[in-house]
């Protein structure tokens, strides 16, 4: 049976959903339980923990659609911060055995190419099977819970200062304002070895500014 071919509007629409990669705000408070711990673990323990924290709602009023987004977003975070560990730590995604290595393996691109599909799936927004304006409000929600978790000042920064504490001009690209997000963030949180807790939330202060022009 041949599949009909996607709309332009469906097409536009993927793309502008798949463009939302990276603004995943359980990526920090994963990161924050991977290193709290030195044991490995499962997907569902992961949900549960971050669930106790306030930080994962009841996401679909049908029981197997909210176990399905809840998985998706956790594992979406979880490749996303497998790539921003690299080169310097290894963060192994599996299902069952979730867990951050320091010594990262010597066969790491195998392993990348070994979970290729399940990447490019779970790094994906539309088989979130959700409009973009879902996607967007769904994000937004739990970025309003991690600016509690955290203390973010919910007044927003203007334009100026949040590339300031960026450390970028207003030449500045919407690819530079993404990469040095993800730098700074993971230098100044505060479950790294040179972490500062101040200074990651200004930073997320910052982002929440430029996110929007990103």
């Amino acid at each position: 049976m041949l599949l009909a071919k996607p709309s332009r509007t469906e097409q536009t629409q993927s793309a502008h959903v798949s463009k939302m990669k990276g603004d995943n705000p359980l990526i920090w408070p994963v990161l924050s339980v991977l290193q709290a711990s030195c044991q490995s673990w499962r997907i569902h323990h992961l949900a549960s923990e971050l669930q106790s924290k306030g930080l994962i709602h009841q996401l679909d009023e049908n029981p197997g659609n909210d176990l399905f987004k809840r998985n998706f977003l956790l594992m979406n975070a979880l490749f996303e911060l497998q790539d921003i560990l690299l080169p310097k730590q290894w963060l192994q995604v599996k299902a069952m055995e979730i867990q951050i290595f320091r010594i990262v393996p010597a066969n790491v691109n195998a392993l990348i190419n070994q979970d290729a599909s399940l990447r490019d799936y779970y790094l994906d927004w539309s088989n979130y099977d959700a409009s973009e304006n879902v996607v967007r409000e769904l994000l937004e929600a739990f970025w309003s819970s991690y600016k509690s978790y955290i203390g973010l000042n919910v007044n927003l920064m203007n334009k100026g200062h949040a590339l300031r504490v960026f450390e970028l001009d207003e030449s500045a690209s919407s690819r530079d304002i993404r990469k040095q997000w993800r730098r700074l963030a993971l230098k100044w949180h505060p479950d790294r070895p040179e972490g500062n807790a101040a200074r990651f939330r200004e930073v997320c202060e910052a982002w929440q500014s430029l996110k929007d022009i990103a």
